[in-house]
């Protein structure tokens, strides 16, 4: 696993940082190459290519897939991190986009490396279908605004030091985290035009970031800063409404084994083909251990 994913980081971050040397040079793209390189585990691009190995894509198709991907996540982090946001001054192990440029600088890097997404997902030398391109664009723009991403943050930031059912807490991390891992599980299968299995992916992948962010906030709960790059133990002095905070850290724990269960169960019907997705689902809920 340890292999692979090693693989994942080096091809997807070398597309990214000759994408980056391609631009023309401007005061923003030193920020912008700082909060996405070298950049963390890349699990949702290493799912991307565990879903693209199930349907036989390209393998170059699935990197520039992630290197979009790999974007639109960077943005979302350098802004959570933000003052106004989450407040946090470390990330992936050194300061914060924020606390080494400024928050003006920090905000405007995030919106570019936004754009960034779309400009790979759309260039011309991206041999797809035009049509094809379109939905995948269209879908990662879904998955990254006020439905997805930047939606679910701002149930995250409502929620805090509140009383919030076990519902409502599903569908900010859904959000939050499983839109994103939805389009991941789902870009694949648009290439591949087997628009039949679309269903059933979307679930998979908002599956799959439902339990990475459960794992995240079991981290958050019992992990160590210097070990995991970042501060922990912020969730319970936010007041943020985690599973933890409603179940409890044992009961949050059965759900994600439940809920890893019901993943393998729909992926069953690949046999074989699915190994290297349940190795990246059971590398997920590792981290947390």
């Amino acid at each position: 696993m340890k292999k692979k994913l090693n693989k994942t980081v080096k091809d997807t971050n070398l597309f990214l940082s000759r994408f980056l040397s391609n631009q023309k040079r401007t005061d923003l793209i030193k920020p912008m190459r700082y909060g996405l390189l070298p950049g963390g585990k890349k699990i949702r691009s290493k799912l991307i290519l565990d879903v693209g190995k199930i349907f036989k894509i390209k393998y170059q198709n699935l990197i520039r897939i992630s290197a979009a991907v790999e974007c639109i996540h960077a943005y979302s982090l350098i802004h959570d991190d933000l003052p106004c946001m989450d407040n946090d001054s470390l990330r992936r192990g050194k300061l914060s986009t924020h606390k080494k440029f400024g928050e003006s600088t920090a905000i405007l890097a995030g919106n570019s490396l936004l754009t960034f997404a779309f400009e790979i997902l759309s260039q011309k030398n991206f041999k797809l279908d035009d049509k094809i391109k379109i939905k995948l664009v269209n879908l990662i723009s879904k998955c990254s605004g006020h439905s997805g991403i930047a939606g679910g943050q701002y149930l995250d930031l409502s929620f805090e030091r509140k009383k919030i059912p076990l519902k409502k807490i599903i569908e900010m991390q859904i959000k939050k985290t499983g839109k994103l891992f939805s389009f991941c599980c789902m870009a694949p299968i648009i290439i591949s035009k087997k628009f039949n299995h679309l269903k059933k992916f979307d679930k998979i992948g908002s599956d799959i970031g439902l339990l990475f962010q459960i794992a995240d906030d079991l981290i958050d709960y019992s992990g160590n800063t210097k070990k995991v790059g970042k501060k922990t133990k912020k969730d319970l002095k936010k007041g943020k409404a985690t599973l933890i905070s409603l179940l409890g850290y044992k009961n949050t724990i059965k759900y994600s084994n439940k809920l890893k269960f019901n993943i393998f169960k729909r992926l069953k019907v690949f046999g074989n083909k699915a190994n290297d997705l349940k190795s990246t689902i059971e590398y997920i809920l590792a981290r947390s251990k």
